[in-house]
């Protein structure tokens, strides 16, 4: 066998990651987009053990870095403070093990740098390696009381985002949500309704026993050891990978049988897929008629042309029992006008709009946002989220419903939008039914703001 066709070994798992770590140091490229560019040739268990390094460096970069600076005169080129921050991902995980696997991380890294590095270089990465298992061993959790300062350099977020919660949520809830921030987050399947068979009823269909179940219905989470089975039942459109989190917004809208549905700002689909789902599934059970004639339904999705439209595409390929289209365009410069021309409905039974925001509810997810993130980006998440809200009111059916989200935490994106749209002329048609914040320490996974709006009928 070729070295080409040889499964990956971790050495080439941690060099990948140490390219990977150092790209994102250089040029702030985004985590998902960097893994999305590994080779194949790394394997399941390679990319899964180079996601795990990366998303390890990243996630507690500021309190590694806090350890690191003291321990050199300069800062090192952004290869050597890969490596470093690399192996300080693995030794705080590590914290309590032993001297023996401290010796063993810090000798890993000291071989790997040598492969990219200078003799000098390499010695550098061995002194400063060893000095930051102490480093780290020696940090302290803050205790109650504690500032935003020493909580961000703890929990590694800007201390400023801190801060910022420390006003909305209190000491209590801060110190929850960023301890939740700093978890591995699991891996969860949503078992997804099966199709009818020729007789007209469903296929028969249970989840396979190694799948865990959940407190939340249809959801499961996946023990590491099965990918090969997880990609089977990938394949064969029985499951989808998903946080359960996503149910909250569907379930809101509560799409029925025979309804005409958009989604807008769909992509990558897996909303667009779980109203597919709902809809074949019947899961609403609700009395009032649809507004269309037979048949499971009509989903229509809509979001900007880019990269992700192709994964919108391929999850809508994934829906049996409803008519789905795809629309590229934007909603805010006139969302009639492109359905048109796509000769589909301009006004519908329900529309989500799940709206880009801050991500602040899924930061155990995206490990990076936290680092992207700046003080202005939630007037403008604001802004813009208003007027999507605006131009999505207006392709409301009358009696239809309007379930507006985000995966945001804070209230600038969630309360005041939806205030200031009641505040506005578009609101007067339309009634607020309900509305939910849920947050991670309480719901135990990813957190989001729900609305539901109704449209009046006459």
């Amino acid at each position: 066998m070729t070295k080409t066709n040889a499964p990956a070994s971790p050495d080439d798992a941690w060099l990948a990651a140490a390219g990977l770590l150092t790209r994102w140091l250089e040029k702030h490229e985004r985590v998902d987009a960097l893994l999305a560019s590994l080779p194949s040739g790394l394997g399941r268990a390679g990319r899964a053990h180079c996601q795990h390094l990366l998303y390890d460096a990243v996630r507690h970069l500021g309190r590694l870095e806090a350890a690191l600076n003291p321990l050199m005169e300069r800062p090192p080129r952004a290869k050597l403070r890969a490596a470093l921050l690399l192996a300080g991902g693995e030794l705080l995980g590590t914290l309590g093990a032993g001297e023996g696997k401290t010796a063993q991380i810090v000798h890993h890294a000291v071989e790997r740098t040598k492969s990219f590095a200078s003799p000098a270089e390499a010695r550098l990465v061995n002194a400063v390696a060893r000095k930051l298992a102490a480093a780290l061993a020696a940090q302290t959790e803050p205790g109650p009381g504690a500032t935003a300062t020493e909580l961000a350099a703890w929990y590694s977020h800007p201390a400023w985002l801190v801060a910022r919660w420390l006003v909305q949520f209190g000491p209590e809830h801060t110190r929850a949500i960023l301890q939740w921030n700093q978890g591995n987050a699991p891996v969860y399947a949503r078992w997804r309704p099966a199709p009818t068979n020729a007789t007209g009823t469903p296929a028969e269909s249970s989840p396979p026993a190694w799948l865990k179940p959940t407190a939340w219905e249809n959801f499961f989470e996946v023990p590491q050891g099965h990918w090969h089975e997880v990609e089977t039942l990938l394949r064969a459109g029985k499951i989808y990978l998903q946080d359960p989190g996503a149910r909250l917004a569907v379930g809101l809208l509560a799409p029925r049988p025979g309804e005409t549905v958009l989604d807008l700002c769909a992509a990558p689909g897996g909303k667009s897929l779980l109203i597919a789902d709902a809809m074949l599934a019947g899961q609403s059970g609700a009395a009032t008629p649809p507004t269309t004639g037979a048949g499971q339904g009509r989903l229509v999705a809509l979001d900007l042309p880019g990269e992700r439209i192709t994964r919108l595409a391929e999850n809508l390929s994934r829906a049996h029992g409803v008519e789905v289209a795809l629309v590229q365009g934007d909603v805010v410069l006139g969302a009639e006008n492109i359905l048109r021309e796509h000769r589909l409905p301009v006004l519908y039974d329900a529309v989500l709009l799940d709206a880009p925001c801050s991500n602040t509810g899924v930061m155990r997810h995206r490990v990076d946002v936290k680092w992207r993130l700046q003080e202005g980006d939630f007037r403008q998440h604001a802004n813009q989220q208003l007027a999507l809200l605006h131009a999505a009111a207006r392709l409301v059916a009358p009696g239809g419903r309007l379930v507006y989200s985000t995966c945001s935490l804070d209230s600038e994106e969630n309360l005041r939008v939806v205030t200031a749209f009641f505040e506005s002329r578009a609101g007067g048609p339309f009634k607020l039914e309900q509305q939910l914040l849920s947050c991670p320490w309480d719901s135990g996974h990813d957190g989001a703001g729900l609305f539901l709006l109704r449209r009046t009928a006459g």
